[in-house]
């Protein structure tokens, strides 16, 4: 009887969970929609104006807003709540009893309904975390720790390049952006005026760094903006950033997927060049919502097909391939327009947890990859430390990108994406768990500025930072070579003496009595001398 009772129970409360379903609500038509496309400065920014103009980005119908009387009236209906809306899909996201929302088809703006429960679409033909769910927490510029991460895909060449992200705009799409706004790694970027906006869609309001339910995105964001002097430099530290909340870090619901997609629509009205998203979805709470593996196909999910609508709007979309191993990609990672991006370890090795791609999927995923694992972040006590997943192999990389655009302005994105794709270590040979392999962005300039850009006069050999307190690096010529690296006190006395096996990994020389000193890099065919002084 008692096991009855606790069965019953257990069922009462599942289906009183989720007697609430969510679901879109795609509408008939627009207001205005031949005056708007006519004068386009009246539902997009210049900026973003500038940018499709750049790129032949047509203006069209679905840049024109919701109409706002048909929001009013479902608002308005009993047993019915507006969650999220989307001017591309021509859509609202709503939540209520399914009988309630059956209901809405009644009304005459409504075109058709699309549930997340799939089991209750049987009459329509739609086309059609637990989420990759957020890790747990833990000029001339000196990296220090980050110096690996930012080396590996060669980003730190083009900032010597004097491509730092001047001038491009970039939108974070995370879950929570907690002292983004008092931490010093992040008053390079507020002196500079480039944090230019926020929005909090899960919330509804413009207060970003109030949503303390997850620090994700300050972490995602360190690793493309932050600046700690001599200690770490972000991958892209002088771009101008846009920072939106669209993950719910307390619960798992496709709402989430709408917020995404109303975020980005935001971001191309607001001119944003790149998107980086350290987020995936595949299973929810309601496990009716859940995401099959067939439909990761890169055309099915809301939120994939939403990210297929930015591509073709023209912004350049980089995403976490997502941490399950083997359990596989999540969307929008599926999409064939998002470059997705998996994770290997600091000496290049495929990190375990970095999802792999299937033949589900319409091309190659994940499409490259960086390191991801032991990731140097900035955490919201300013303090430097590390973090494993694609969340941060993802924006390492993506702010490489924004440097790279930078240079190469006149290029389209899907142009910038397969550029990065053909630089990667395993493009002749790409597989499943690393995709194409690892980019060097530096050879995608040198292929595409030979004039201006050549390998061959890259070979100078550079130790910094000169002082140092503690870890040194050294860069070395592009082509490979067996270097050695010498160690003499003011007196010629050789104090060390060894073989250069990885130039990524820093040489520790706090054990150094402070003074000056001489150090010899060599290899079979170069030698230089530096002055070096340890503080």
């Amino acid at each position: 009887m008692k096991k009855s009772l606790v069965f019953l129970l257990l069922l009462f409360f599942q289906t009183h969970l989720y007697a609430q379903q969510d679901a879109w609500v795609y509408l008939t038509d627009k207001q205005n929609v031949a005056i708007s496309v006519a004068n386009p400065i009246t539902i997009l920014t210049q900026k973003a104006l500038d940018r499709k103009n750049k790129h032949g980005v047509l203006i069209d119908e679905r840049d024109v807003p919701v109409n706002e009387n048909y929001i009013t009236q479902l608002k308005n209906t009993p047993g019915i709540l507006v969650l999220a809306k989307s001017k591309w899909f021509n859509a609202v996201h709503v939540r209520g009893n399914a009988s309630d929302i059956e209901v809405l088809s009644n009304l005459g703006f409504v075109d058709s309904i699309e549930f997340a429960d799939k089991s209750l679409n049987v009459s329509k033909a739609i086309v059609q975390k637990q989420v990759s769910k957020l890790e747990s927490e833990l000029t001339t510029f000196s990296y220090g720790n980050a110096f690996n991460q930012i080396n590996m895909i060669k980003g730190n060449e083009l900032h010597l390049l004097d491509y730092t992200g001047t001038g491009m705009t970039v939108a974070v799409l995370d879950a929570g952006f907690p002292s983004v706004n008092t931490m010093a790694a992040f008053q390079k970027l507020r002196n500079a005026n480039n944090i230019i906006d926020g929005y909090d869609f899960v919330n509804r309001n413009n207060n970003v760094y109030a949503n303390t339910t997850s620090s994700h995105g300050t972490w995602v964001l360190s690793t493309m903006a932050g600046y700690v002097q001599d200690q770490y430099v972000g991958t892209a530290p002088d771009a101008s950033y846009y920072l939106f909340i669209t993950e719910d870090a307390l619960s798992e619901n496709p709402v989430e997927e709408s917020y995404w997609v109303e975020a980005v629509e935001r971001a191309d009205s607001l001119g944003v060049d790149v998107i980086n998203t350290s987020l995936g979805y595949k299973i929810y709470d309601n496990p009716n919502y859940n995401h099959s593996n067939a439909s990761l196909n890169g055309y099915t999910t809301y939120i994939t097909r939403g990210a297929n609508m930015a591509f073709e709007k023209g912004m350049l979309l980089v995403n976490s391939a997502g941490n399950e191993g083997n359990a596989g990609i999540n969307a929008p990672a599926d999409s064939p327009n998002v470059l997705s991006v998996g994770a290997v370890n600091a000496g290049g090795a495929y990190a375990s947890f970095s999802s792999v791609g299937s033949t589900n999927q319409p091309s190659q995923k994940p499409d490259v990859i960086a390191q991801g694992q032991a990731s140097f972040v900035i955490g919201t006590n300013d303090v430097i430390g590390t973090l494993n997943g694609t969340s941060f192999s993802s924006p390492i990389l993506a702010g490489g990108i924004v440097c790279l655009w930078q240079a190469l302005p006149d290029k389209s994105n899907a142009e910038i994406m397969q550029l990065v794709r053909e630089s990667a270590s395993h493009y002749n040979n790409p597989n499943y768990f690393v995709g194409y392999g690892i980019p060097n962005l530096l050879s995608v300039l040198a292929a595409v500025m030979p004039d201006i850009i050549n390998l061959d006069d890259l070979d100078e050999i550079l130790l910094y930072p000169n002082p140092s307190f503690g870890d040194v690096f050294l860069k070395l010529p592009y082509e490979a070579s067996l270097w050695t690296f010498s160690l003499y006190d003011i007196l010629g006395r050789q104090v060390n003496k060894f073989p250069i096996l990885d130039e990524n990994v820093p040489i520790d020389v706090s054990s150094l009595r402070a003074g000056m000193y001489m150090v010899k890099i060599e290899s079979p065919k170069i030698s230089k001398t530096f002055k070096f002084i340890k503080k």
